[in-house]
């Protein structure tokens, strides 16, 4: 029996654990950082949101930042207005799966059908999906090969501050920002699926902390501009 648990840990661990933590800790073909560069990319997960994503996409366009938003594809289907809208003002738009499961929970099937189902919403809204998120950041063996047959970048990140959760004040969220953005960073950050009303923290930092980003020299980028 303890020999059983062994090997069914281990089927475990190199079906998800293990790929998981090797795109994010190595160095392999997903997008963690844009490079020594003065380019900053804002990506935000999670959304749409009915509320908070049309608020974000309003802070934006007052500095005129251009972001990257990588959207659960079911939330498309009840906001078409809004993903007009960002395309209209020229942000990316990515996928950040179907529904939001984890894929350290989720098996071939399934994991088929999210990636099948979602690039097919997408193109319903007139959307080439190129760049893919993976709830979490979590991915197992089939994960990376639907992101392979549907020819995805993969994108993760290298600044995420937490301002998803309950005690991230705005103000907190700001002073996490300004201490870790610097040259080449591509920061997560959630204008969806937030406790307490989080994405309204999250806009009301940014409203702050854009203009000090962009007096210190930083130019905001999308994927689709770094990577066509």
């Amino acid at each position: 029996m303890f020999k059983i648990l062994i090997i069914i840990i281990l089927i475990y661990f190199a079906y998800c654990i293990i790929p998981t933590f090797y795109y994010k800790w190595f160095k392999t073909k997903a997008v963690k950082n844009l490079g020594d560069t003065n380019n900053i990319a804002l990506t935000f997960d999670d959304g749409i949101d009915k509320i908070y994503t049309e608020k974000l996409l309003d802070v934006l366009n007052k500095y005129n930042i251009k972001a990257t938003f990588f959207i659960v594809a079911k939330t498309a289907e009840e906001n078409p207005k809004t993903i007009k809208r960002m395309i209209k003002e020229g942000h990316t738009i990515g996928l950040h799966s179907l529904e939001h499961k984890d894929a350290l929970l989720k098996g071939y099937f399934y994991t088929k059908k999210d990636f099948k189902t979602s690039i097919e919403i997408m193109k319903n809204h007139g959307l080439n999906i190129k760049y893919y998120r993976p709830p979490w950041g979590h991915m197992n063996i089939f994960t990376l090969k639907y992101i392979k047959n549907h020819r995805l970048q993969l994108i993760l990140w290298n600044i995420m501050v937490g301002d998803w959760k309950d005690y991230s004040s705005s103000e907190r969220i700001e002073n996490k920002l300004i201490k870790n953005i610097s040259k080449g960073s591509i920061i997560c950050l959630h204008d969806g699926r937030g406790t307490n009303d989080a994405p309204k923290r999250t806009i009301q930092a940014l409203d702050t902390v854009i203009p000090q980003l962009i007096e210190k020299g930083f130019n905001f980028v999308t994927m689709e501009q770094i990577y066509g």
